[in-house]
């Protein structure tokens, strides 16, 4: 197996040499730049597994930096930050970033959190639904290759969105709880931070649902968790049904 990529965007060169001597020592291949301008480049030329962000760059906050990068980046983004306040943490999460570790840190942890983003962005989401592709609503879901088609139009999701967005198609229009839903895209380890659930419910919503303020399908049960209403699996919709077919022209079927 290769060694996971992993590039380090920050602006201390001694915690840059710290942070990668630590990585090279579990096996993985580093890269470290001091700016958003080489991160934007290396992005591109060294496709990196992972990303580690410093908030506090030279060149603009690392926030911009996380929100540009999940335009056009698939892998995961962790946030390496001494900025403590749980604002800051919301507000990176809603940017794009998956994680987020405070500084001081320790590399046990580090690590322990690297590796999971690795081994869920690695993993192709498994699902007991008789079809890989469901559809609620205007929007189809095809879990096999990760697209989300709104209104016949391609949605992005981030990685994490579409680990929560397959957790509740998982559960078949059944209540989750918080706890089971953080264990299922996060890991058990993040079982205690409903604001990760917050912010990416948010997220999912404005780009899945017609009606922010009265969402019809991704439905909040209080001080519970949520569900997904209206899924319907393909094989249950009729060939022939008007409009059956939530895909648009000229993908395959």
């Amino acid at each position: 197996m290769s060694k996971p990529k992993i590039l380090i965007v920050e602006d201390e060169a001694n915690i840059r040499r710290f942070v990668r001597i630590a990585l090279e020592q579990e096996g993985m291949s580093v890269f470290e730049v001091p700016s958003g301008a080489q991160a934007r480049m290396d992005a591109v030329t060294r496709r990196p597994d992972l990303i580690i962000v410093d908030l506090g760059l030279p060149d603009g906050d690392g926030k911009d930096l996380i929100r540009e990068l999940r335009n056009w980046v698939f892998s995961p983004i962790l946030v390496l930050s001494a900025r403590e306040r749980e604002d800051e943490k919301v507000e990176a999460l809603n940017a794009g970033a998956d994680d987020y570790l405070v500084k001081p840190f320790g590399v046990p942890e580090l690590v322990a959190r690297i590796r999971a983003l690795l081994r869920r962005s690695q993993v192709v989401s498994n699902t007991d639904v008789a079809s890989s592709r469901i559809r609620f609503g205007n929007v189809a879901v095809d879990l096999a290759t990760h697209e989300v088609i709104r209104d016949g139009k391609p949605v992005h999701l981030t990685p994490i969105e579409f680990r929560l967005l397959t957790s509740l198609i998982r559960g078949h229009g059944k209540v989750l709880t918080h706890k089971q839903l953080l264990r299922d895209t996060w890991g058990a380890p993040y079982t205690n931070r409903p604001h990760y659930l917050r912010v990416y419910m948010m997220q999912l919503r404005q780009k899945l649902e017609n009606d922010l303020s009265q969402p019809e399908f991704l439905l909040t049960e209080l001080q519970v968790g949520y569900r997904l209403s209206g899924m319907t699996i393909e094989g249950e919709i009729p060939a022939n049904a008007p409009g059956s077919s939530p895909w648009p022209p000229g993908l395959p079927s």
